[in-house]
């Protein structure tokens, strides 16, 4: 696509250093001037580390056909293109360049604190159910079908060149439907500017983040703008989203949707389209009735705890949006074991879970659900750590968490990063008030703290390994090594149980 072309899309512009702007082939797009490839067009962000602006030379050498800024420049020989947002713009270029992909898929966001990858994924199975092609975007990669093997992981959303080109082999592939993590980063930083959603899903807005956003009014309003942006390209009059009605923030979301737009609620405790009641857990999964605007259903998961049933609900309302079949969504519900790392059972004895749970509220929804299939006579564990560089002030809350659930807490490392890992603990420990050493145990290396949680449980004791779920990596000071919790804890056993 000619560069004069590109720029027809990109609202107002100042053109400096005009080369013939409608001779000049675009092949690409990058934000990293070390990718720049002869013909593509790079884009100077201003990160919190680096600032593109500083590396347009390299970019030319390499190649670039153009320039996109935001901040004055000297003159260089290409065209330079001065736009207010250099975010918007990257976004909005990738997707020109791959032809609008978004336009040509029925695009489900799902936003929320927790739940998103478990609602992506039992979304995606619920079309696959019904004999429909869906493809899935989110924190553990991208894949085109469910059977396939995750591609990719960097980001819960992908910047914005690699997001629309994943969206573009959606296309190419024919797969009509994608469902993608929508995360509040991706929001804030116009990551998905370019993208036309079909419909907008909450799970939950509880504290994450607030390194990055500050204030929680802050993350509402990233959040929200998924919600917002179903107003945009709203002709076919067909786009809905979907809220949990119990909440906080429920009506505060539901005020940001344009009247237009179709809106679904799903709840347990206030009344809802899609509202669970008679609700019963066991170590083997949850059962509960569901009033649904197609009439009362039944439903046995194969997975246990409240979260689980909220992540069903919202997919079950996605599935009743999209026109499938009810009972074909339940049965497709009803077969889901597990997400990677979500409430994901590695040993059976002890039972010894793990879980992403990296926020207050997260630890407290697995360590409740943990709670009550803990057998009599047994000990609820558990490990947990906080990550570095992130939000301090939820060590403490999640430190408290643990002491008011657990009977034994072991506070180790998750994600230290730049930061001392005893600092984190501390940190953790503050919001502790038993520290008795019989129940609290400070064990810095999470290696051995997995080892030694395993090899001095009770066999009706309950594991549970917080914090990293699905990820085979551990990030330190100066390097990252992989660690993977799941192997980690086979391990334990193979060496102490077995």
């Amino acid at each position: 696509m000619n560069l004069d072309k590109i720029i027809d899309f990109l609202g107002p512009i100042s053109v400096l250093n005009n080369k013939g702007l409608n001779n000049i082939e675009i092949k690409g797009v990058s934000y990293d001037s070390r990718k720049i490839k002869p013909g593509d067009i790079f884009v100077c962000i201003a990160g919190e580390k680096s600032d593109g602006h500083n590396y347009i030379e390299q970019s030319e050498k390499n190649g670039a056909a153009a320039v996109i800024i935001q901040q004055d420049i000297k003159n260089i020989d290409i065209p330079i293109i001065k736009v207010n947002d250099t975010k918007h713009a990257l976004s909005q270029i990738s997707s020109i360049i791959n032809d609008f992909p978004s336009s040509k898929l029925n695009l489900i966001g799902v936003t929320g604190t927790n739940g998103k990858t478990t609602v992506t994924h039992l979304i995606q199975n619920m079309f696959e159910y019904s004999q429909k092609a869906c493809g899935l975007i989110g924190t553990l990669g991208h894949k085109f079908e469910s059977a396939e093997k995750y591609q990719g992981s960097n980001y819960t959303t992908p910047q914005s060149p690699e997001l629309q080109q994943v969206l573009k082999t959606m296309v190419d592939k024919n797969i009509k439907n994608t469902v993608m993590e929508v995360s509040s980063h991706a929001l804030d930083l116009k990551r998905v500017s370019g993208c036309n959603f079909n419909a907008a899903i909450l799970t939950n807005l509880t504290q994450d983040h607030l390194d990055y956003h500050i204030t929680m009014e802050n993350y509402f309003l990233a959040k929200s703008l998924l919600f917002e942006s179903l107003s945009d390209n709203n002709e076919k009059n067909n786009k809905y989203a979907v809220i949990n009605n119990d909440d906080e923030y429920a009506d505060k979301f539901k005020n940001k949707i344009n009247k237009s737009i179709k809106l679904i609620t799903y709840g347990i405790n206030k009344k809802a389209d899609f509202f669970a009641y008679n609700i019963q857990f066991s170590t083997t999964g949850a059962t509960f009735e569901c009033k649904t605007p197609a009439g009362n259903k039944k439903i046995n998961l194969k997975m246990t705890g409240a979260f689980s049933v909220y992540n069903s609900l919202a997919a079950l309302a996605a599935g009743y949006a999209e026109k499938l079949d009810l009972d074909i969504c339940i049965k497709s519900l009803e077969e889901t074991k597990s997400v990677a790392g979500r409430f994901e059972t590695v040993i059976d004895n002890p039972l010894t879970i793990i879980d992403y749970a990296h926020t207050p509220d997260g630890l407290l929804n697995i360590l409740n659900a943990a709670k009550k299939i803990v057998p009599s006579g047994g000990k609820l564990v558990c490990i947990i750590g906080c990550g570095g560089d992130r939000d301090a002030t939820k060590r403490p809350q999640m430190g408290k968490i643990a002491d008011t659930l657990a009977d034994k807490v072991y506070i180790t490392s998750d994600n230290p990063r730049s930061e001392d890992p005893q600092q984190i603990i501390t940190d953790i420990l503050a919001g502790i008030k038993t520290l008795e050493s019989n129940k609290i145990i400070v064990e810095i290396d999470r290696k051995s703290s997995i080892e030694t949680a395993i090899r001095d449980a009770d066999n009706k004791d309950v594991i549970v390994i917080a914090g990293k779920g699905h990820e085979d990596y551990q990030i330190l000071k100066d390097k990252t090594i992989h660690f993977d919790d799941k192997e980690e804890a086979l391990k334990a056993f193979e060496k102490y149980r077995k």
